[in-house]
């Protein structure tokens, strides 16, 4: 696996992947685990080739104590992305995707607007920015997402559509830990009596999804959802809502394009998660 730092050489390292055929790729913030070794995997699958990108992205953090706690392990992460069959790594230094005098912002509204948007007020706008940075700077065929960040593939899905990047954009199913927790880099912040309460987060989903198919009242069931995570000791629910997969507008009866999504934290994490209704 090549490592790159500079446009230079990521120009370089693409022209000789574009050799064997079609590019894949998936950009990442770091801190790997098997989610996103999943994302790989597939890419292995759409593309000739597999491109993957580090980059904690500064512009999507509106709590500056959060950007500085988000784990960073670069060498590991190298050595997993090579094991996993990656061909090239792009590891801009933040002066590269934002130099000096960076003015534009992209901001997609609508699809953005709730949840997360309200609950990390600019946080889609950095996303929006340096995905669509991402994208324009290789040019992949293909590239790939995890559907833990339901809402951010939402917003993916209409910058490319609305600014006309030849992409595909391919959503890939949540991993999770044997208990059902999903795969994500924040779970490494957990201490061990909240990791273990924190299962209880997709086990709410569950039971949620399942008195909905079964009649019961939606507002019911999401608040049944929000109780037995106040009871396991979740300090803040930020949002806990059936929506439309598409829209991400709110539902108050069952359609047959339905997701249940939810983030909430415990202790000083916040964590996020969705499932399919």
């Amino acid at each position: 696996m090549q490592t790159v730092r500079d446009r230079e050489e990521l120009t370089r390292g693409l022209a000789e992947l574009r050799k064997q055929g079609t590019i894949a790729l998936v950009p990442t913030m770091g801190a790997l685990h098997a989610g996103h070794l999943a994302l790989v995997e597939e890419a292995k699958r759409r593309a000739d080739a597999a491109v993957a990108t580090i980059f904690v992205n500064p512009t999507q953090f509106n709590d500056p104590n959060d950007l500085a706690r988000y784990p960073r392990a670069e060498e590991a992460d190298a050595r997993q992305l090579a094991d996993a069959g990656c061909d090239l790594l792009w590891v801009p230094p933040v002066e590269a995707i934002y130099p000096a005098g960076f003015a534009t912002t992209v901001s997609v509204a609508g699809v953005s607007e709730r949840w997360e948007g309200e609950a990390r007020p600019g946080h889609f706008d950095g996303v929006a920015t340096v995905v669509a940075k991402l994208l324009l700077s290789v040019r992949p065929d293909v590239a790939l997402f995890g559907e833990k960040d339901f809402q951010q593939l939402a917003v993916i899905r209409r910058i490319v559509a609305d600014l006309a990047i030849g992409v595909e954009i391919i959503g890939v199913p949540t991993v999770r830990d044997a208990d059902g927790l999903a795969l994500s880099s924040r779970n490494a912040l957990l201490s061990a009596d909240e990791r273990q309460a924190a299962v209880a987060l997709p086990q709410a989903l569950q039971t949620a999804r399942a008195a909905i198919l079964a009649g019961d009242a939606v507002a019911e069931a999401l608040e049944s959802a929000k109780q037995v995570l106040r009871d396991v000791g979740f300090s803040q629910i930020d949002y806990v809502a059936l929506v439309d997969s598409s829209t991400l507008e709110p539902l108050d009866t069952l359609s047959s394009n339905a997701r249940l999504i939810a983030a909430a934290a415990i202790g000083t994490t916040r964590l996020i998660d969705n499932i399919a209704v």
